[in-house]
């Protein structure tokens, strides 16, 4: 999770209804314990919900009720009355009786395994064998119509919050509160934002296509950092599957094969649901602290499809920032055989730690389904030919339009946002906290009159051995998200070398469906050119390593960087990119004890210490499943679960502009991020390379090294910038983070919620004599340049994360060339962010 998530806590504020009947209370069992998912549900009616771990529920109707059951398997069923409307803070005490269902007695606690004695094993084993021909699954092709809406509200109001200095001004916002179904906290919606799709698919080649018709938003149209956020909170789920992925996170379905270990079921009950037969079965998870859900589901008795699911997140399951998420999705008989989802509502509640009382901010999100349509194929092309397009109507539909696409009518509270988000807007005091959010969350400081945006701001100070205090001042154009050209530059000083630096940048969008792009600019500045082995050109990258405040040694193998780019870019293909520039460099030595000097013989001194290098390349891109946001000429990714592969061919020729060497560089990466079921996320990074041609050290390929205290990935921690350097390399690297399920096992440490992370990493090169000789000059500073040709050089690290919920500290260990002058054989390194 991002900074993101954090601003909007500054930026929510209301309106509502009141139900007919309101309940809350507490169940217990006759030795005053709490009864964990019993059943509570209006008598006479389907609404209902089951209690949390504490045996606490809250439950609410728009129609008035005077009777309220209480049951749970093995005790006597109770049936309260309600003499108000209003009923909160209830106690209910069940006795215990002895249940049989077919033939076994059911207890609550841990529940038999086996099929041969627990009923609900024997109904989930059979929705395994169906679950492949239930839903769409039964269809070669398909399409529907989608409707979405996704709300935002403060939770938690009360009258300490109503009166604080934050909303002082905007006090009208608490004219209506209204309470939550699920939670039965008062919340005040701030933010909604509604979406109509046509979504078409085909199971046969696996590919699917969404055609957005409409899109309507309040509260921040305008800024689309927060609205990329708020867009991806929410994932596409399939309860069939064995994981549900949520937050970054991997939960264990209550339909997943591998459920029996993780959740305890019962069969609760059997009633006819739209006159189908349906089982009702409960589960809840039988350990804390891993990633679980509990609640309960109905199935049918002859296709064993999903007619209704409920599930709420484990208060214990180790994530962060998320107090409750709780889920609903109903499914709809098509016909005897065919049950497709209907209605899927999704809340959040995001808050700073889990306690009962604490204030927050829910996140709802309610989707439905209708006009399916079966069966009719579609030519290939079709899902493949819309790259990326913005369509400027699609975001300025009429009233008309949306009362005809609403699959379900927007209640009074949320007609009310609208309208309250346009008075909002106008208070003096809304707009500084929104500004201060905005500037957190995108790290620019806008100026609208102007079109422009000041920053990055997190870039204004930095240090090095070289300029010492730097200082850094920037900016760039900004007309709206979805911008065709945009310009930005910077102009940086460094105190101790006493110069300026500086760069600018411009890029022009001239097609938006092949999204052609033609860019270029310059930049005068000092690099650590060794932090990477196989990038792009970047006219405005930085690298951390130029910038680090603290190294593990001096920080003084920098280099003058002059580089002018130009080029232009192209996508022919959804995610796959064609990007072909050329550039020329000029390459000095930024330290007195730093040498990039090389032979060369056309000077008068027989050695040069600045290389001038003109380069053409080409490079393919291509990232699967990748899916953006934005139209402009520059976009965000929503997801980070996809595949990047890198492929470059660049071309150094000395016949243009009078550049010094002839020479070729190929070089390949592959990124792959795995989610390994329960057991976490592993990520996977191999990069591979080779120069052809005779090339001094400025233009040779450097194993990254990593002198500072941060844990960087595709860096090696215990080497040293310029340890070792390469003109043929192959690199490998894994790392694992187990999301808490190790320490979540280990009775001392689970409470902590820390997570594990393993990661081992290697690299082999190699460095011809040529290229060696080449700049063996003799200088002072020179130092001698080694491949890791002999044997692979690897490290491996063991790391703890979510210290604290943002620190993450790596202990790095140096497997081999221990024997390397300063060898660092140990070393610690860290990281903070905001994770869920």
């Amino acid at each position: 999770m991002k900074l993101r998530l954090l601003v909007l806590y500054l930026l929510f504020g209301c309106f509502t209804a009141l139900a007919q009947t309101k309940v809350s209370g507490y169940v217990f069992d006759g030795n005053n314990d709490p009864i964990p998912f019993a059943n509570i549900i209006f008598k006479g009616s389907t609404e209902g919900t089951i209690t949390n771990e504490d045996g606490r529920f809250y439950l609410e109707s728009d129609e008035t009720w005077d009777t309220l059951i209480v049951s749970f398997v093995g005790f006597e069923t109770l049936e309260v009355p309600l003499d108000k409307r209003v009923n909160y803070n209830l106690n209910f005490v069940l006795k215990e009786e002895a249940a049989s269902l077919d033939e076994v007695v059911i207890t609550t606690g841990k529940q038999s395994k086996k099929a041969s004695e627990n009923p609900a094993i024997r109904i989930l084993k059979k929705i395994w064998d169906r679950k492949r021909k239930n839903g769409l699954n039964q269809f070669q092709q398909y399409e529907y119509d989608q409707y979405e809406k996704v709300e935002f509200d403060i939770n938690t109001i009360d009258s300490a919050l109503i009166k604080s200095k934050l909303f002082k001004g905007m006090e009208f916002v608490f004219e209506k509160v209204d309470t939550s179904s699920v939670t039965g906290k008062t919340y005040l919606p701030i933010f909604l934002n509604e979406s109509v799709k046509k979504v078409y698919g085909d199971n046969v080649t696996n590919k699917k296509r969404e055609d957005l018709v409409g899109n309507k938003n309040s509260g921040f149209s305008n800024n689309q950092v927060i609205i990329d956020f708020i867009d991806d909170l929410y994932s596409d789920y399939n309860i069939y599957d064995n994981y549900l992925k949520f937050f970054d996170k991997s939960f264990v379905s209550p339909l997943s094969r591998t459920g029996i270990q993780t959740y305890n079921y019962v069969l609760s009950d059997s009633a006819y649901i739209d006159n189908k037969w349906c089982y009702n079965i409960i589960y809840y998870p039988r350990r804390k602290n891993e990633l679980t859900f509990k609640g309960d589901f109905w199935v049918n008795d002859s296709t064993y499809a999903i007619k209704e699911i409920n599930l709420q997140a484990s208060k214990s399951a180790n994530i962060n920032w998320v107090k409750e998420i709780y889920i609903e999705q109903e499914f709809e008989v098509l016909n005897d055989s065919v049950f497709l989802i209907k209605r899927d509502y999704f809340l959040s509640d995001f808050a700073l730690n889990k306690k009962e009382k604490s204030r927050g901010v829910y996140g709802k999100r309610t989707t439905l389904y209708d006009n399916y349509k079966f069966n009719q194929s579609k030519d290939r092309k079709f899902y493949d030919k819309v790259v990326y397009n913005y369509d400027a109507d699609v975001y300025n539909r009429e009233d008309d339009f949306w009362e005809k696409n609403r699959l379900e009518a927007l209640n009074k509270d949320e007609k009310g946002i609208y309208k309250m988000l346009d008075t909002l807007k106008t208070v003096r005091k809304f707009k500084t906290l929104y500004n201060i959010g905005s500037i957190l969350a995108s790290g620019y400081i806008e100026f609208p009159s102007i079109n422009f945006d000041y920053g990055p701001i997190f870039s204004t100070v930095g240090f090095n051995d070289v300029e010492g205090l730097r200082l850094r001042t920037g900016g760039r154009t900004y007309f709206g998200q979805n911008d065709l050209w945009r310009l930005e530059g910077f102009l940086a000083y460094g105190f101790r070398d006493d110069k300026f630096k500086y760069g600018i940048s411009g890029k022009w969008l001239l097609d938006k469906r092949s999204r052609l792009t033609i860019f270029g600019g310059q930049r005068r500045d000092i690099e650590q050119i060794g932090a990477s082995l196989t990038s792009s050109t970047d006219v405005l990258g930085r690298s951390l390593a130029s910038n680090a405040v603290f190294t593990a040694g001096a920080n003084d193998r920098l280099t003058n960087i002059s580089l002018t780019n130009f080029g232009f870019s192209l996508e022919p293909l959804r995610n796959f990119e064609i990007r072909l520039d050329g550039s020329f460099r000029q390459l000095r030595s930024a330290s007195p004890t730093f040498s990039l000097d090389y032979n060369d013989p056309g000077s008068s001194t027989g050695i040069s210490s600045e290389v001038n290098q003109f380069e053409s390349r080409l490079a393919l891109s291509f990232f699967p499943k990748r899916q953006m946001t934005g139209f402009g000429v520059e976009r965000k990714e929503k997801n980070d679960d996809f595949a990047r592969l890198f492929a470059q061919v660049t071309r150094g020729d000395r016949n243009w502009f009078n550049s010094d060497f002839d020479y070729t560089k190929l070089q390949f990466s592959y990124i792959q991020p795995w989610q390994v079921g329960g057991f976490g996320r592993l990520v996977t990074s191999v990069e591979a390379g080779k120069t052809f041609g005779e090339v001094p050290l400025a233009l040779l390929s450097v194993v990254p090294g990593n002198q500072t205290f941060f844990s960087i990935y595709n860096t090696f921690s215990q080497l040293d910038w310029y340890e070792f350097v390469t003109d043929t390399y192959t690199s490998l690297h894994l790392e694992h983070n187990f999301n808490g399920r190790l320490f979540s096992r280990i009775p001392f440490l689970k409470k902590y919620n820390l997570r594990a992370i393993a990661s081992i990493r290697g690299v082999w090169g190699e460095l011809s004599d040529e290229n060696i000789a080449l700049s063996t000059t003799g200088n002072p500073v020179e130092f001698p340049l080694i491949a890791p040709d002999t044997r692979v050089y690897y490290e491996y690290s063991f790391g703890v994360a979510n210290i604290f919920k943002i620190l993450r500290i790596d202990f790095n260990f140096r497997g081999n060339y221990l024997d390397a002058p300063d060898a660092r054989r140990f070393g610690v390194t860290g990281s903070f962010g905001f994770f869920f």
